[in-house]
């Protein structure tokens, strides 16, 4: 199965929609590590991204990224909005004039995402950021893509090593952003953007089950 261009578009869209019913449930994530506005301003970029989609939808999937993250960076306040606006805009900038995605390509999504992550940043995995889910996600969607497995499957595995990655953030010092000031008393809360790249996973694993439901 590819991953077309509708199926990006309405991965965002889905994204918007999952970000708003969670918006409660990630600023309160937030709240004891932050300044408890995490799904709020989520939920706000991504419903900015929506509305600049139809602009953009008859283009190919890497402008969309890219564009996306452009909106991103503008619209989500916090480290959200330049650390998932940099991801969205390094992994349109891999994916440049693709009309559809493998699985290989699905991990040059994460894989330039992540590099973008790290570069904006300077994070590494175990430092309580939403590193601590993408990386996990990527590695186990690597396995899976490297065992011929299908779409599917190696997105439930990514997702899979996703939350269990949020679940390890838990007894983590934060390191980075505001939690880090807060020291061992970050210590007993996961880290929100960490559990946002869930829902993000999450929204595109139902969008291509919903496809291959279809077909």
């Amino acid at each position: 199965m590819m991953i077309t261009r509708q199926h990006i578009v309405t991965w965002l869209e889905r994204c918007a929609v999952l970000l708003e019913e969670k918006r409660a449930y990630l600023s309160e994530l937030d709240s004891p590590i932050g300044d408890a506005d995490h799904g709020i301003n989520m939920a706000r970029g991504f419903s900015k991204v929506v509305e600049k989609l139809p602009s953009v939808a008859d283009t190919d999937i890497g402008n969309i990224l890219k564009t996306s993250g452009m909106v991103l960076l503008s619209s989500v306040g916090g480290a959200s909005g330049p650390l998932y606006g940099t991801f969205f805009m390094r992994a349109g900038g891999a994916l440049q004039a693709k009309q559809e995605l493998d699985s290989s390509d699905l991990l040059r999504l994460l894989e330039a995402g992540i590099q973008g992550v790290v570069q904006r940043g300077r994070a590494e995995v175990g430092e309580k950021t939403m590193l601590d889910a993408l990386v996990p996600a990527f590695d186990a969607l690597k396995a899976r893509v490297e065992q011929e497995d299908d779409l599917i499957t190696a997105l439930q595995a990514a997702l899979a090593g996703a939350e269990h990655g949020v679940e390890l953030t838990i007894p983590l010092v934060a390191k980075k952003g505001r939690a880090s000031y807060l020291g061992e008393r970050s210590i007993g809360h996961p880290d929100p953007g960490a559990a946002s790249v869930t829902l993000l996973l999450s929204a595109l694993l139902d969008v291509v089950k919903s496809s291959s439901r279809a077909e």
